[in-house]
């Protein structure tokens, strides 16, 4: 009897490994090819700020430089460029994204740029592998100068005049 008892509780732990195994697959492959599944490759921007039906004002950064552009320095994407509006910007795979970019360390809602005060701020909305401002990690929503590079993943932006 405790042969059986023991036989039941190998395969009943081998059944248990094996759904631990399945499941923990199925999120990785979910994560890595959320944004994949309408085969896009390159970035989709929207129109950004043109909601309302009047001309949006760029946000102005303290310097007295204004930020124009969102533009890609590295990755994929590089050279895509985003006229800057009133309105935030999401970043990430999901295909709802204002730039969608297909980083495999990018998540499917990686980040937002919001302005806010005349400036723009960098949030990270909860991903898995963060979002760096000039290779500090980005905990909070972080005031974004020109010029100084945001990395989600293997991707470069850069807010520029």
């Amino acid at each position: 009897m405790p042969e059986l008892v023991i036989t039941v509780a190998r395969f009943g732990f081998l059944i248990l490994l094996w759904i631990f195994v399945f499941t923990v697959v199925g999120v990785i492959r979910r994560d890595l090819f959320a944004g994949a599944r309408s085969g896009r490759l390159v970035a989709a921007p929207r129109a950004v700020g043109a909601s309302t039906g009047q001309a949006a004002k760029p946000a102005k950064v303290k310097r007295g430089r204004a930020a124009h552009q969102l533009v890609v320095t590295a990755g994929q994407l590089a050279g895509t460029r985003i006229t800057l509006g009133e309105a935030q910007i999401t970043i990430g795979r999901a295909e709802d994204s204002t730039l969608v970019i297909t980083d495999d360390y990018a998540s499917a809602r990686h980040a937002r740029l919001v302005p806010r005060d005349g400036q723009w701020f960098v949030e990270d909305l909860g991903s898995t592998n963060g979002t760096y401002l000039d290779r500090a990690k980005v905990t909070g929503p972080t005031p974004v100068p020109l010029g100084v590079p945001i990395r989600i993943g293997r991707t470069s932006l850069e807010l520029r005049p």
